[in-house]
């Protein structure tokens, strides 16, 4: 069974465009489901101004990933400093040991770090509280 997306057609206010094999259409999904798609015609100030938006977005992300990864593993080793410093066993000493491992995990990928990873970091340092085995009720 597949599910089949209304799509909503919204008409461009500054060129009006229909439809067309010469058209360019720009088309998403909304939230909470549904397609949402306006047809521009080549010349389209609207569509001009999106793709130069588009553009600045997109130099924006690229400059955001090559400021970060130069700044990262400098960041990351005054990290790995500070909890060497703590003292162990202390009541951070788990916080700092997750954070740490976390960012660890961050640097060892070149994405992000997926929800099953962060589970088993937390689980490991945070693990839920499981019944004493030798504790009897009466």
């Amino acid at each position: 069974m597949t599910d089949h997306l209304e799509t909503e057609r919204v008409e461009c206010p500054d060129c009006q465009a229909l439809p067309g094999p010469d058209r360019s259409r720009v088309s998403y999904v909304k939230d909470g489901g549904g397609i949402s798609e306006t047809w521009h015609l080549h010349d389209c100030p609207g569509l001009a101004i999106m793709r130069i938006e588009w553009e600045e977005g997109s130099k924006r992300v690229r400059e955001e990933e090559e400021w970060a990864q130069g700044v990262f593993p400098a960041a990351h080793e005054r990290l790995r400093r500070a909890a060497a410093a703590l003292p162990p066993g202390t009541a951070a000493q788990p916080f700092v040991d997750a954070l740490a491992e976390l960012v660890q995990a961050q640097a060892d990928t070149t994405g992000f770090v997926t929800l099953p990873t962060w589970a088993r970091i937390l689980e490991r340092h945070f693990p839920p509280d499981l019944p004493d085995i030798n504790r009897t009720t009466e």
